[in-house]
């Protein structure tokens, strides 16, 4: 028989996740006991470590809880709105956090370049993402910024928001990517006229656009080496 605490206060207090972070560290704490101080509290029925420990159960892994929305979250049981809303805020910035180079601006000199910077964030999204990265002269990225979410077509990436959002950023060039989720990072047709599309409306308001890159699960095609832009 189980005879181990369920409620968190019925555990020791040097066992317990924020007294155990404050004396030996974040780096000490499990995957659980982190995303319980996330979550700050459990239910009637389960300490805030049990709750956390059975929702990645429940995702199959930490990258399953780091992929789902708001929404997806509020369906497993002892999560309502705000604990959802709490997740993906620790969510985010730890994305930010990984995105920053310790105020340095990263420098696209070749199309691995920016597929480094966006690989880990796309390759594992469920639905497509066409992002866009802002460059200064330098070639710096300066913005970046999600344009469309769900299948890719000139419905849902219009030329106006892409170079709307270039101007205000005072931005040089551009660099379009957007994932695949099925991995395979071939370009489709639509992928190659919203390309020709984009590149020709750059050419008339003097923005380039200098790639369209296509992600898949840890590989890349650039449209611009394949010679269709």
């Amino acid at each position: 028989m189980n005879t181990q605490p369920h409620m968190l206060r019925d555990v020791p207090n040097e066992d317990r996740p924020r007294e155990r972070m404050m004396t030996v560290g974040a780096e000490a704490l499990s995957h659980a006991e982190l995303l319980a101080i996330l979550l700050r509290t459990g239910t009637k029925r389960e300490s805030a470590v049990t709750l956390a420990s059975r929702i990645l159960t429940e995702c199959g892994s930490l990258r399953g809880l780091v992929d789902m929305s708001i929404e997806e979250m509020t369906t497993i049981r002892g999560i309502g709105p705000a604990k959802a809303v709490q997740l993906r805020a620790g969510i985010e910035l730890g994305r930010r956090l990984s995105r920053s180079r310790q105020g340095d601006l990263p420098t696209i000199r070749k199309p691995a370049d920016a597929a480094n910077l966006m690989m880990e964030e796309l390759r594992y999204l469920k639905k497509e993402h066409f992002i866009c990265l802002f460059l200064n002269t330098k070639n710096q990225v300066i913005h970046r910024e999600t344009l469309s979410v769900g299948t890719l077509n000139a419905s849902l990436v219009h030329p106006r928001e892409v170079f709307r959002s270039a101007i205000k950023c005072s931005s040089a060039s551009i660099i379009c990517l957007h994932n695949h989720p099925s991995g395979d990072p071939t370009p489709s047709p639509e992928d190659v006229a919203l390309t020709q599309r984009l590149k020709d409306a750059g050419e008339l308001v003097g923005i380039d656009i200098l790639d369209h890159l296509v992600i898949g699960d840890n590989r890349f095609i650039s449209l611009k080496e394949q010679g269709y832009m």
